[in-house]
């Protein structure tokens, strides 16, 4: 059993997947040998988590999910715990599995109730696991409810019940629990969507399955390389950077996008503004060039495109489409494309001919892209990513609680730094700067996606927690 070190990758599978590994995993074991292991191992992590506990309640649904729950009890009594058990199930409709645990947990003396109890020093959720197939409602949507108003730690069998395994979305009531054990393989609902938040600290058990024997559904982003500058390098080496944008009372949207990409070790950055160039000097960065945009070749530069560009990022577009070798688009230049047809066939048009580009949309902006919704896009946060990516033929960045990288004919990957600071005004900006800057000395647009992301959520993980976190300081922190 392992606690999960965000700091390498690990593989994600979807349920159809873990089913099918977890069917090939059966088939050359005693039955109920599956059970048996993850009761244990959710025993032990309990036990571990909290030792001088007395009293667990372990909440159990109808299915599987509730057999590794009553399987833990049985442990628990045997270790001198008192396990107290509310099983929505019976022994007639249980699965075969659960029956068998249901049988030993009764020999050892576990006590059943009928609803949940007055108190308890921890809680165990096995009520659903990955089984999510509708809403709670009823006696389910009443525990749920119960188990959230706790003031104990709660471990979550598998994932938190109500969350879906494959989308992290949480259509109804879900247990917002602060450890999850994930069994047989990570899922992605963990570490995406409404995951973050209702799965706690996650640990992960195998239970003996060989998960690479089948190709994961997404990653879950570890750590980029840390970035080596030969001595024998010049500013040459780095690339030139080029910010378009900052509209009228925008500008500092592109200064911003400016900064990071100066502080991220871009070799020199330009700034093109779009409100008639009314800066020719930052006199707290000297380092930026600003220039009139039409002076600016995109065909010699990696351009980040639409930071604060409002409707003016428009008229560059087709020539930042076709001519720069290396893009990042955001904000408003994704808003301009998904309103014209010209834009989106111009952008499609670059990976044929083997151009980088990034796309870096907030839900909203990726639902103009898709024509759809934000709550459609939010519903699916994995396949709206794909769905763009393979669209517009681009990598796309789906920006959120668990930051979707996607890109034609890679694994998507899950990013799984950062949180709620970053949600202020800028710090989308900042991120695209970070991506330019590291397209700009020679990475693939899909390794900069993930590394910018990654290192763009570690600095709000690390940042001091008596400063507030501000677009224009975290510009210079990444670095």
């Amino acid at each position: 059993m392992d606690k999960i070190d965000i700091r390498r990758p690990h593989p994600l599978h979807q349920i159809a997947a873990t089913r099918q590994l977890e069917a090939a995993l059966a088939a050359g074991l005693p039955p109920h040998t599956l059970m048996q292991r993850a009761g244990l191992t959710t025993a032990r992590l309990a036990l571990a988590l909290a030792p001088h506990a007395q009293t667990f309640w372990i909440a159990c649904g109808p299915g599987n999910n509730g057999g590794d729950g009553l399987e833990a009890a049985m442990h628990l009594q045997q270790w001198g715990k008192t396990p107290l058990v509310s099983w929505l199930g019976t022994p007639q409709d249980a699965p075969a599995d659960a029956q068998t645990s249901f049988a030993r947990a009764q020999a050892a003396g576990v006590r059943f109730l009928d609803a949940q109890p007055a108190e308890c020093n921890f809680c165990i959720d096995a009520l659903l696991g990955i089984g999510t197939t509708r809403p709670a409602e009823g006696r389910l949507a009443q525990w749920i409810a119960h188990i959230n108003a706790l003031a104990v730690p709660v471990l979550a069998v598998d994932l938190p019940s109500g969350l879906n395994a494959d989308t992290g979305a949480a259509n109804g009531p879900c247990v917002r629990a602060s450890h999850s054990l994930s069994l047989l393989t990570l899922k992605p609902g963990l570490f995406t969507g409404q995951g973050r938040d209702q799965s706690g600290q996650v640990w992960f058990e195998s239970l003996g399955a060989e998960t690479a024997s089948i190709a994961p559904q997404a990653t879950l982003g570890g750590a980029p390389p840390p970035a080596t500058r030969p001595h024998a390098s010049h500013k040459g080496s780095y690339g030139d950077v080029a910010i378009i944008g900052g509209a009228p009372g925008m500008s500092g949207a592109a200064l911003l996008a400016a900064t990071a990409a100066l502080h991220h070790g871009a070799g020199r950055v330009f700034v093109g503004l779009l409100d008639g160039s009314s800066l020719g000097v930052d006199t707290c960065q000297p380092e930026l060039m600003f220039r009139p945009m039409a002076s600016l070749d995109p065909a010699q530069l990696t351009v980040v495109g639409g930071c604060g560009g409002g409707r003016a990022i428009t008229a560059p577009l087709p020539r930042l489409l076709s001519m720069a070798p290396r893009l990042v688009l955001d904000a408003d230049a994704l808003n301009s494309i998904a309103s014209d047809s010209q834009l989106a066939t111009l952008l499609r048009a670059r990976a044929a001919r083997q151009r980088q580009t990034v796309l870096t949309p907030h839900p909203l902006e990726a639902a103009r892209l898709l024509g759809s919704t934000t709550a459609e896009v939010q519903h699916d946060r994995l396949a709206a990513a794909e769905q763009l990516a393979q669209q517009l033929g681009c990598t796309v960045v789906l920006k959120g609680s668990g930051t979707v990288i996607a890109a034609p004919g890679a694994t998507p990957v899950i990013n799984p730094t950062g949180n709620a600071r970053l949600a202020t005004a800028g710090t989308g900006d900042v991120l695209a700067g970070l991506i330019g800057a590291r397209l700009a000395r020679g990475e693939s647009a899909f390794e900069a996606a993930c590394a910018a992301v990654w290192q763009h959520g570690q600095a709000a993980d690390i940042w001091p927690q008596d400063q507030a976190l501000t677009a224009s300081l975290l510009a210079q922190a990444v670095s």
